[in-house]
């Protein structure tokens, strides 16, 4: 069935997963159904049909995470310029994959492999992307490919951005060893200790008024709520670093495990690697896997 652009549905045991392909490759849906078949969202709930991926449960992050300052970075002697890739937002971000249209290149009950080609253009690089899904009665795996197919070196970085429900109750418990503050573009200023406002041992995260980065990160996050009929323990062995946006408004908070600082192509290269982003010389490839596991109360 490669090439369709309908949405697709998963099934595993109690667990129901949604994907979109023509909508950034993103998911739709992730539900865990009791023994009565009534629903319970583990990422947070569409309403409707999806038809914007800001709107969506979760998509891909390829072939960066997060913003570029001004749209503009330096590489190996060629400047590149992007422009804002979102409304309100002065900073392109999290890349190409998110805004475009994959294609479904396998597809079963309970795995399904998405692709993505850019070519060359504004990011002056071409490469392919590939999602692969794959649902089991305990949880989601997911994992996100990019492969440099042109001619020369590339800069790549990956992650992904879930939406999870909260409320007054919900927590998230993870290890971090710093945090960068931000400023009013959400572009990073200082790197500080992982204290106080920005420690995420165990705390209480719906409504905090956070979108900040994270360095040092564990590889495993923990959430929970009372109301919930189970607990999600989200796990991603190559990312190092963890995003969190918690909004003041509350209702929901993203927990994004990724491969490289905000704004680290602003960096000279010689940062790059302490900073996460990584060169791909043509036809290498780099991968981000991610783990969602369900543990039933």
């Amino acid at each position: 069935m490669a090439g369709s652009g309908d949405d697709v549905t998963l099934e595993a045991g109690r667990l129901r997963l949604g994907v979109s392909p023509s909508i950034g490759g993103s998911i739709s849906a992730l539900e865990w159904l009791d023994d009565r078949g009534v629903a319970s969202t583990l990422l947070r709930k569409c309403n409707n049909r999806l038809e914007n991926v800001l709107e969506a449960c979760s998509f891909p992050l390829v072939p960066y995470v997060n913003r570029i300052r001004d749209g503009r970075f330096s590489f190996r002697g060629r400047v590149v310029t992007l422009q804002p890739n979102m409304a309100g937002d002065p900073s392109p971000l999290h890349g190409q994959g998110w805004l475009g249209s994959w294609s479904v290149e396998q597809r079963d009950q309970t795995s399904a492999v998405l692709g993505f080609r850019h070519e060359a253009g504004e990011w002056p690089w071409a490469y392919e992307a590939r999602q692969e899904f794959a649902l089991d009665e305990r949880g989601l795996s997911l994992s996100l490919s990019c492969r440099n197919s042109s001619s020369e070196a590339m800069p790549c970085g990956l992650g992904q951005h879930p939406y999870f429900p909260c409320g007054p109750q919900t927590r998230l418990d993870t290890q971090v060893e710093c945090a960068w503050t931000i400023d009013d573009k959400v572009l990073p200023v200082d790197k500080v200790p992982a204290e106080g406002r920005y420690n995420l041992k165990d705390r209480r995260i719906c409504g905090q008024d956070l979108d900040n980065g994270f360095g040092g990160w564990g590889g495993e996050a923990r959430m929970s709520d009372p109301a919930w009929p189970f607990e999600l323990r989200l796990s991603s062995p190559q990312a190092k670093f963890f995003q969190v946006y918690s909004p003041a408004s509350g209702g929901i908070f993203v927990a994004e495990p990724v491969s490289h600082a905000n704004a680290a192509l602003n960096a000279p290269e010689s940062d790059w690697a302490e900073l996460g982003m990584q060169v791909l010389e043509p036809d290498e490839e780099m991968r981000l896997d991610m783990r969602l596991e369900v543990i039933a109360k």
